[in-house]
């Protein structure tokens, strides 16, 4: 009997296993035929079902870093820097500010404000695009990154808000106590007490804030005209074109660079993401 529950233990776990090997392996097929398709030529990658090259090359890559438009990669990489880094330098600083009066200040109507707050998450983005682009372009703002921005750094965001208020309400209210004791007062607790212990909720909001900015794909869509003004999302729908015929090798190529910052980022700031998701505050 031992034998045999030892034999159907190792047939589940071999099974389960192999179901979870086969899984990943759909999971990864995409990325993975996308970093292949950086070496194949461009007929090949629609003229081939092999998810292997016949033909390596790279071409795709020159192509890439030469740029579409008589704009290099390295201006589209660095308008999606920073466009990138705005929309964290934004969130982190108004975020948390706000967050910090919903949790730790009492004021008239805050529960009614905080409600109307979270309430704009049920708002899609494109129900608003159509009031915000006639007000952007009234104020000749269209064409800028100031309509791209501009909400990053007026706590637009909601989510963010509530994800740094959830985490400041697990902070004991004693260390405020305790520093209204010593004569500190709001701004003073705010950055010398709640911005140190914020640290995994800012590093969260950060990691979010750029990955969603670096992908942004509508939002530059509706408020750029200029291609020297476009994010590499919009770049590689620069080489797209269906009047002619579309270097699908050199998008592959650029879609690969733009993919890696991500990458990094998001490798060298995990764990933070793990702890502020979790958002635990402080315990004993």
């Amino acid at each position: 009997m031992r034998r045999r529950n030892q034999s159907r233990g190792r047939v589940r776990s071999l099974a389960f296993h192999v179901l979870s090997l086969a899984v990943v392996a759909v999971i990864l097929y995409p990325a993975v035929w996308m970093f292949v398709s950086t070496l194949k030529p461009s007929s090949e990658i629609i003229g081939s079902v092999s998810i292997l090259p016949t033909t390596v090359t790279l071409d795709n890559f020159v192509k890439a870093f030469a740029g579409i438009g008589g704009v290099s990669f390295w201006q589209f990489f660095l308008n999606s820097l920073l466009l990138a880094l705005g929309s964290v330098v934004g969130i982190t600083l108004s975020c948390s500010v706000s967050a910090y009066a919903f949790a730790r200040i009492d004021f008239p109507g805050r529960g009614l404000f905080f409600t109307l707050m979270i309430g704009t998450l049920l708002l899609p983005f494109h129900v608003v695009i159509i009031p915000q682009y006639i007000v952007f372009n009234q104020l000749g703002l269209v064409g800028t990154y100031v309509p791209l921005l501009i909400g990053k750094f007026l706590a637009a965001e909601a989510f963010f808000v509530f994800l740094m208020v959830q985490f400041m309400r697990n902070l004991p209210r004693e260390l405020d106590e305790a520093a209204r004791i010593d004569g500190a007062g709001h701004v003073r607790i705010f950055t010398a007490i709640m911005l140190p212990l914020m640290k995994p909720a800012l590093v969260t909001s950060s990691i979010f804030a750029f990955i969603w900015s670096w992908n942004d794909f509508f939002g530059p869509l509706i408020y750029l005209s200029s291609p020297e003004t476009f994010p590499l999302p919009l770049a590689l729908r620069l080489f797209v074109d269906q009047t002619s015929v579309s270097d699908y090798g050199a998008q592959m190529a650029m879609a690969v660079l733009a993919l890696l910052p991500v990458l990094l980022f998001f490798l060298l700031f995990q764990r933070y993401l793990v702890q502020g998701v979790a958002t635990q505050g402080l315990k004993g």
